[in-house]
């Protein structure tokens, strides 16, 4: 395998959403080419456009010049065909949290890109062993989870699995720090480091509301001047979604079948009644 960072030269980014587009300019910015690959060519075209308007800002925040910004976007090359990553050097895949999804992209990587290659998926959320299972190179399996916004956000989640090998997990860690950003080290557990600790403190700040402990605005003025975070508890389930603040939750209750993990009632409501917050314009608070 390419054992070492320089190796990588090319890599095949698969899913053209928010993360995988944003993956995609992280690793273009940093001199690398990049396949980014997707079935739909509508998610393709709204991912270039994405990347476009980010390095926009950049060029005018005078972070980076119109030059390099071009240079940056000639270095992605898009794809609807798996066909196109028989020559890359490392995946990463971000598609959405969906196992299925997840198992047959892998059992398509595995038939199309070199046996020596790492696949490193993005997931927040599932257990990657199942993932890495998949295929018949389970130890060059690994986790890579960016966070949203992947161009601005510095932490990588390096997650090795049972089945990972050292040098596999390595690279990836490796990986991370060449492409500027600062990675943490974690094992395959339900949320990693973040969600696991991040979440059910979400899901907390629902039961307080629940329980008339103060207004939504006052849950969220006490957490970010008690403990300087910048955005409140409650305004950041809308900002994540509603259902997926619950579908994180249920991961975790499924898994570690630990009454501290159920989430809280109204969270449920809100969802039944379509509030999920910025996204249906109504959550915790009205947009």
């Amino acid at each position: 395998m390419s054992s070492k960072v320089e190796d990588i030269k090319k890599v095949g980014v698969v899913g053209a959403g928010t993360m995988g587009s944003g993956i995609a300019q992280v690793v273009a910015s940093n001199g690398r080419n990049v396949v980014l690959v997707d079935v739909s060519d509508a998610a393709l075209d709204k991912g270039m456009k994405g990347i476009e308007k980010s390095l926009g800002r950049l060029v005018k925040k005078e972070s980076i010049s119109e030059e390099e910004s071009t240079a940056i976007v000639s270095r992605i090359e898009t794809a609807n065909d798996f066909g196109k990553l028989s020559d890359v050097d490392f995946v990463i895949e971000a598609v959405f949290e969906d196992m299925g999804v997840k198992k047959d992209i892998y059992k398509k990587l595995d038939e199309t890109v070199p046996g020596h290659v790492v696949l490193a998926t993005n997931t927040s959320s599932l257990p990657i062993v199942e993932i890495a299972v998949s295929t018949s190179r389970a130890d060059k399996v690994v986790g890579m989870h960016f966070f949203n916004p992947a161009p601005l956000m510095k932490l990588v989640e390096i997650i090795k699995t049972l089945a990972t090998s050292d040098e596999t997990a390595k690279l990836a860690y490796d990986f991370a720090v060449a492409l500027g950003k600062e990675p943490v080290s974690t094992k395959d557990s339900p949320g990693f480091i973040v969600n696991r600790i991040l979440i059910p403190m979400l899901n907390e700040a629902v039961f307080a509301y629940q329980d008339g402990v103060g207004s939504a605005e006052d849950i969220d003025k006490a957490m970010m001047l008690g403990t300087n975070q910048p955005i409140g508890p409650l305004a950041l389930i809308d900002l994540i979604g509603l259902d997926v603040t619950i579908d994180v939750m249920d991961v975790f209750y499924k898994e570690f079948q630990d009454s501290k993990f159920r989430s809280a009632p109204l969270l449920r409501q809100m969802v039944r009644a379509g509030w999920l917050g910025r996204k249906s314009g109504r959550g915790f608070y009205e947009y």
